[in-house]
């Protein structure tokens, strides 16, 4: 846990805290736009606003921000001649690999919590629905910040073995629009991939009472299919840290 400190120590000044606050805020609002522009409004309430909010967030913009966190997380690292003095640390790289993991988690998690705080600000102040936000969003929420552990400590991996800041977030962008596209056309064998795992958990109980899905086949939020994400999210992140690590000790010391 020391470790993990560490690293958020490294953050206090860096920009991960306007990624953490406005990529959610922008989603919401953006979504909110759309439903005060569309002639049927917020018909069905509080399930439009969660479907107009967590749709584009999911498809795009929860992947795309959790690689940008994770650039900001290594990119100390990649400057001034500090790679040599984290190899040449007493650090061991297993806790290395997992700290720098962590706390690009955490810091999604913490999107996934701004994002639901805003649709109920939204939601009361802009649009004074009544009641709160269904429950079920609260349980699809828990659901969305277990599916991008494995794309945090994979975004990870990839900060750490690219120099660049840009090329990680790339990876991500491209990655995401597949696994986005292979859900569309149903393919379910693309849930494995991390992008898609997530993606796949911020569509879940997005269904509308009377009305139609969202853009893809939305399941139902159950025990199969939040065993599904956990089960998929834990063997991922397994494998992607195992891999991690083995690369890390592998790697030369940069200058």
């Amino acid at each position: 846990m020391k470790y993990v400190s560490v690293e958020f120590v490294k953050l206090q000044r860096s920009l991960s805290w306007a990624v953490v606050i406005l990529l959610p805020v922008i989603a919401v609002a953006s979504g909110s736009m759309s439903s005060v522009a569309s002639d049927g409004g917020l018909d069905d309430g509080w399930y439009t606003l969660w479907i107009r909010s967590i749709g584009f967030y999911g498809m795009a913009l929860l992947p795309v921000g959790i690689a940008i966190l994770a650039s900001l997380t290594w990119r100390t690292e990649h400057r001034n001649g500090n790679w040599n003095a984290l190899m040449s640390t007493s650090v061991p790289t297993s806790a290395m690999v997992l700290s720098k993991a962590a706390a690009v988690a955490i810091l999604s998690a913490l999107m996934q919590v701004v994002l639901v705080l805003t649709v109920v600000g939204f939601g009361k102040i802009a649009f004074d629905l009544p009641g709160m936000l269904p429950g079920r969003y609260v349980v699809s929420s828990v659901l969305v910040i277990i599916a991008s552990v494995p794309v945090a400590a994979l975004q990870s991996g990839l900060s750490m073995y690219f120099r660049s800041f840009a090329a990680p977030v790339a990876v991500a962008l491209v990655a995401t629009g597949v696994s986005t596209t292979a859900l569309l056309t149903d393919m379910t064998a693309i849930i494995a991939v991390p992008y898609a795992t997530a993606t796949y958990a911020t569509q879940l109980g997005t269904s509308l009472v009377e009305a139609s899905n969202t853009a893809c086949d939305a399941a139902g939020i159950s025990a199969g299919t939040a065993g599904l994400v956990a089960g998929v999210s834990a063997a991922a992140t397994t494998v992607i840290v195992i891999v991690t690590t083995w690369t890390l000790n592998r790697s030369d010391t940069r200058a």
